[in-house]
């Protein structure tokens, strides 16, 4: 791919990492926000070459990790249905629910088919007249344009068989939940580059300013993520507290315009249930008034949800950061990709698999 490799280049990774270690005096505390950033630092042991004390903390950014069991419970409810075709990404359909997943739904029979847009849902939708077809819509800013133009697309063809099952969230809301415990150990963060492309920066800045923290927009490569961490020291070590963009490829300070006005259109910001965090007020999308014909969970009743969490599993601790993957109990025994226990080992933003396949055990893990 163009413009990929020479953000991967050897050389220039060594020189950013001896100007980190010339930089760094304390052992600074950093979080990336993206499970994508997460899976590259892993990937190419980054996270094991800064200088000494220094600590990467994973942080909440995987969509897949944090849909709430409520959700998902609901969702495989409504997939059961005869005369449903429940839609999704891929890597949805094998994270766990209290009882079964979406892949084994489908293997007894029910319709659950992967597509790659939301855009393929209502094409199924206009090809299937008589069947309700709904999509999954789960993720962070990013995702939201792209399920609101659904939205829109399906309004504009009169499709009343089309349905989203929405379970967005917002990254402003979890950073500031994570700056209000008491027990945060964050001193900067890596802002999701996606996230920023869609939304810019100008939502951070009162939290930089408030909580006296850097944030580094950042991209999703060795060198992006070197470069981010390199500036978020140098942020630390000057005393200063600015969101700055490492990626300038990518992002703008006011974002995509248009993506943003997709989704105030068809959202409205709403209260929002993190798997393994609990309820973050105004920290996600539902559908507005105008569009609530689209609304899964008002189309389909589903009663009588009892969530059961894994009480192994310790999701939540993960996706704050609190814990590594290697702390738990079950991983890489009992809780594997092939058999997980909780989302974190199935997607492919989540820490838990980052760990599994870059080969972590307890032996060698970060202390």
């Amino acid at each position: 791919m163009k413009y990929l490799d020479e953000y991967r280049d050897p050389t220039l990774a060594r020189q950013l990492l001896d100007e980190l270690h010339r930089s760094a005096t304390k052992p600074w505390r950093i979080m990336e926000v993206c499970g994508g950033q997460t899976h590259t630092l892993v990937r190419q042991g980054i996270d094991e070459l800064l200088p000494a004390g220094m600590r990467m903390i994973h942080g909440p950014g995987c969509p897949v990790c944090v849909t709430p069991l409520e959700t998902l419970d609901r969702a495989m409810a409504i997939a059961a249905r005869p005369g449903v075709i429940f839609t999704s990404f891929g890597d949805m359909l094998r994270v766990p629910g209290s009882d079964t997943d979406l892949l084994s739904l489908r293997a007894h029979g029910a319709d659950v088919r992967v597509v790659y847009t939301p855009m393929d849902a209502v094409r199924i939708a206009q090809e299937h007249p008589d069947r309700d077809v709904v999509f999954l819509a789960v993720g962070f800013e990013t995702t939201a344009p792209a399920n609101a133009m659904a939205v829109l697309h399906a309004d504009r063809l009169g499709l009343p068989n089309f349905a989203l099952l929405v379970s967005h969230v917002l990254v402003p809301p979890a950073i500031t939940a994570l700056l209000d415990d008491p027990h945060c150990e964050v001193q900067a963060f890596l802002a999701a580059g996606h996230v920023c492309a869609v939304m810019g920066w100008r939502e951070y800045e009162p939290i930089a300013a408030r909580c006296r923290v850097p944030i580094v927009v950042t991209g999703f490569e060795p060198l992006d993520l070197l470069e981010g961490i390199l500036m978020a020291v140098r942020q630390l070590e000057s005393g200063r507290h600015e969101v700055e963009n490492q990626y300038v490829r990518a992002v703008r300070r006011s974002g995509n315009a248009e993506a943003q006005d997709a989704v105030r259109t068809v959202f409205r910001i709403t209260d929002r249930a993190w798997r393994g965090i609990g309820t973050l007020p105004d920290s996600g999308l539902e559908l507005a008034d105008a569009y609530e014909r689209f609304d899964a969970a008002r189309r389909f009743e589903v009663g009588g949800l009892q969530p059961a969490e894994d009480l192994e599993c310790i999701a939540g601790a993960i996706l704050t950061g609190a814990r590594l993957p290697t702390d738990c109990t079950a991983y890489g025994t009992r809780c594997t990709p092939r058999h997980p226990l909780g989302a974190p080992m199935v997607s492919a933003e989540g820490t838990c698999a980052a760990f599994h396949a870059a080969g972590r055990t307890k032996e060698v893990s970060m202390p």
